[in-house]
């Protein structure tokens, strides 16, 4: 990488917030316990950095890693070398099945090479005027309360990004009675779920069932319940030759070209699972972070509504294209805040890392949320500041520590819609209403699924002098 400037110009903001770290040791069941809260607060400060750190129990050895040359080996240049960890399976193995998110090898390959066209080419182009249509919607109902008073964002965050796959996936909103239904369930399935199932670390056989509370099986199994549902409905709309022509009309009529087999009933809940998961809560993660830093800098808000309103009223998809600085937001939303903070990989052979052995089966750790903040590449890496992006350390470190969608051949399929999705949301939501934070309330970021707020993101509103029609 290229050297970081000795003397950086980026704006002097004051910092947003970011959780405190844990004790450099504890003992290791306080660390489970710990990490089984928030996975964020449970790690020590000396990871941010670290090049490498090891992290030895009894049953399994991990390993943390921060260097560039290292992450991109084990995402881009030999994935088969270091497939999904099985651990973090476990976890969400009620929600999501045999999903793309989960599988590994000739399994996983094939759900790609039928989920891959749904997103390639066009398709965002065709797309969009749905998203146009979500992001309206949620403009709307913020504008409905934007009277000053204090206002919980993520759960409008989270309201605003399951209209926006409904629409694109299904072509129902929000209200539509089954849609809301699976939306009710997952905030329910989110609330109880953690990231790992700790059952899952221990040195037991992979037949043996690890357990989930009461409540993750039940939430996990309405969700599904009702997923199949809209997936019996398109087959049949299918069959009839009525299906709308969006996402799930493509992914279940495409035929592996390797096969020739699609996609059946059971095997589509599985993938509309992890879509919802993947396309919902990370993007609603990421929306909710987003107008918390509008509200925390409002030079930053000021620029977004000013690019914002040189759009048309109703703006088409090459409008994008006008909205520079904001795109920039973006993705300083996504180095501060990344949804998915950490990714386990499992190594399928014996490594050597920074002439440290790495055993066969060792878990190994990419956390975007540490390579993000990282001291040693970035430059003032706590600090909000979406002018690093046009800087010769902002571009280094896009190519070399920025993986906020994962890298190499399991980047996320979704990640070009997802930058369309949340760039429109913050134009047309700062467009329309001025954000302030709630002094009495500062969120804590803490991890579960996503990155979230301990106790929610609490911002004020009220409605500029231009409203969308």
């Amino acid at each position: 990488m290229s050297p970081r400037p000795e003397a950086p110009a980026l704006p002097d903001r004051p910092l947003p917030p970011k959780p405190a770290a844990r004790a450099d040791r504890v003992g290791l069941w306080r660390y489970m316990r710990l990490f089984r809260q928030d996975i964020l607060s449970a790690q020590p400060a000396r990871l941010y950095r670290a090049w490498m750190a090891e992290f030895r129990t009894p049953f399994f050895r991990s390993y943390l890693v921060n260097q560039p040359d290292l992450v991109r080996m084990v995402l881009t240049e030999r994935p088969r070398d270091f497939p999904k960890s099985h651990r973090v399976r476990e976890g969400l193995a009620p929600l999501l099945g045999e999903s793309v998110f989960v599988t590994n090898g000739a399994q996983w390959e094939r759900q790609r090479r039928i989920i891959d066209p749904a997103f390639e080419g066009g398709r965002l182009r065709e797309t969009f005027p749905a998203m146009v249509d979500a992001a309206e919607a949620a403009v709307a109902r913020l504008g409905a309360r934007a009277d000053g008073r204090p206002v919980e964002i993520e759960e409008e965050a989270s309201f605003a990004a399951a209209d926006v796959i409904f629409r694109t996936l299904f072509s129902v909103p929000i209200e539509d009675e089954i849609a809301g239904r699976v939306f009710r369930e997952f905030r329910a399935y989110q609330r109880r779920q953690p990231l790992v199932n700790l059952a899952a670390f221990l040195p037991l056989p992979r037949w043996v069932p690890r357990p989930h509370q009461r409540g993750v099986r039940r939430a996990a199994r309405s969700i599904r319940g009702l997923i199949a549902q809209m997936v019996e409905r398109r087959l049949a709309e299918i069959e009839a030759g009525t299906a709308p022509e969006d996402l799930a009309t493509k992914i279940m009529t495409t035929a592996d070209p390797v096969t020739g087999a699609r996609f059946d009933g059971p095997e589509m809940v599985d993938q509309v699972a992890i879509f919802f998961l993947a396309g919902h809560e990370t993007s609603a993660s990421a929306l909710a972070w987003g107008l918390h830093l509008l509200a925390l800098y409002p030079d930053a808000q000021e620029r977004v509504a000013a690019e914002a309103a040189t759009l048309p009223a109703r703006p088409a998809f090459s409008d994008l294209s006008k909205l520079a600085f904001t795109r920039d937001v973006f993705r300083e939303v996504l180095r501060l805040y990344p949804p998915v903070p950490m990714m386990v990989r499992e190594a399928a052979r014996p490594e050597r890392f920074r002439d440290r052995d790495v055993a066969q089966g060792a878990q190994v750790v990419l956390s975007p949320w540490h390579l993000h903040r990282h001291a040693r590449l970035w430059e003032a890496p706590d600090a909000f500041a979406p002018e690093r992006w046009a800087t010769e350390n902002g571009r280094a470190c896009a190519r070399d520590a920025y993986i906020p969608f994962s890298s190499g051949p399991r980047v996320c399929t979704g990640a070009g819609f997802a930058m369309a999705e949340g760039v429109l949301l913050l134009a047309l939501i700062a467009r329309a209403i001025r954000l302030s934070p709630e002094p009495s309330r500062p969120p804590v970021p803490v991890a579960h699924l996503t990155v979230r707020a301990r106790d929610g993101i609490w911002l004020r509103l009220a409605r500029r002098g231009r409203q969308i029609p």
